[in-house]
């Protein structure tokens, strides 16, 4: 590994050299997916320039595509890995010593390091996560609802599954939180949403947003289109009224353009979750703004965290069907009454070292900025 490394590096400061843009590799990261390259170029370099030779650095590395981006002071370069690592959910979340109510873990970013999502934060409230097909829209949003699932009790957290292609969320079917059996049909899905806004109307009256009540939608844009204006009116008034309910929506969809699931619904998610996309126009649509490098992702859980600018790298945790079959005959069977029954599952103790503790203390900071 170290030998392909130092050939790596050595193979992009020699194409950079022949480009009059002489740099030196000075640090980087290994990651499950992809390998950072950290670059310290000339004085004066513009990083247009260097971000213009990308498909040059990636020929001279025999790799489909490298991404290259400007992070505080240095230019990275991201190089996909050979044989790239799967991240799970249940081990990941046995790192874990203690997880804030109604929060997501996604998987880890680019540092190794987990990355959870608060979302009853002001800077969160709800989530769209984009993506073409084989991106991994699906299995994020398996893993989010699993992660909740796992360590929140029903007194907490409440959710609804709206499922239009009847296979993805499949194997929630059962789950103890749920408020209603797997919702998949478009006309469905309008009463109950519909049911949910005289919901936050009642605790709007009220006062009050306890339970967390959570909407996972595996396709916005089939919702959108077949459900027409009366969708897109009930959907716009939960997401700009929801979050003081305690309300949030999570939906997926291919391409988030006004057109497909309108400008007012697009307005109102503040958190994106972008995964790969095929052109940078569709990157840009995808993420709100320019310039994130989206069309380079690798697919299958290679994702962007998009939030107020900040754009983060993730690589998703997976959980398989079969894992969410157990995890849900578990909960079924009432033994959520503590970590223990995850301990169980994964077969040893959960431990977390005061270092990881502190790192994940920051990267919560980071999340949950606006709810201090």
């Amino acid at each position: 590994m170290y030998r392909l490394l130092e050939f790596q590096a050595n193979q992009i400061e020699m194409v950079l050299a022949s480009h009059d843009v002489p740099s030196r590799v000075f640090g980087g990261l290994v990651t499950p997916r992809f390998v950072q390259f950290q670059l310290a170029p000339p004085l004066g370099t513009r990083v247009k320039h260097i971000a213009g030779l990308s498909e040059e650095i990636a020929l001279s590395l025999g790799v489909k595509s490298c991404r290259v981006y400007r992070q505080g002071g240095a230019i990275n370069v991201e190089v996909p890995r050979e044989e790239a690592q799967i991240v799970r959910l249940i081990p990941l979340c046995r790192r874990l010593s203690q997880i804030p109510p109604c929060t997501a873990v996604l998987g880890l970013d680019e540092s190794g390091i987990p990355l959870l999502l608060h979302l009853p934060s002001p800077d969160v409230a709800h989530v769209l996560i984009a993506g073409t097909t084989g991106s991994g829209k699906t299995e994020l949003l398996r893993t989010m609802i699993a992660s909740l699932a796992m360590h929140n009790r029903l007194g907490e957290v409440q959710m609804v599954l709206i499922d239009p292609k009847g296979r993805g969320l499949a194997p929630f079917a059962g789950l103890p939180h749920l408020l209603h059996p797997l919702i998949h049909h478009v006309g469905d899905a309008l009463s109950r949403l519909t049911q949910l806004v005289d919901e936050m109307e009642r605790r709007d009256r009220e006062g009050i947003s306890e339970p967390k009540l959570m909407v996972f939608v595996d396709e916005l844009a089939d919702l959108m289109m077949v459900g027409g204006k009366e969708m897109e009116r009930v959907l716009t008034r939960l997401l700009q009224r929801g979050r003081e309910a305690g309300m949030h929506l999570v939906g997926c969809t291919q391409k988030p353009t006004a057109e497909v699931i309108g400008s007012l619904v697009k307005s109102n998610f503040p958190v994106r979750l972008v995964g790969s996309v095929t052109s940078p126009e569709d990157a840009k649509v995808a993420a709100g703004i320019a310039g994130t490098g989206a069309e380079k992702l690798l697919g299958r859980g290679d994702f962007l965290v998009v939030v107020k600018g900040q754009v983060l790298r993730l690589q998703v945790a997976y959980i398989s069907a079969s894992e969410i079959q157990e995890m849900v005959m578990r909960l079924q069977a009432g033994r959520r009454r503590s970590r223990r029954w995850l301990e169980e599952a994964t077969g040893t103790e959960g431990q977390t070292g005061s270092s990881l503790r502190a790192r994940l203390a920051g990267r919560l900071r980071l999340i949950k900025a606006g709810s201090r």
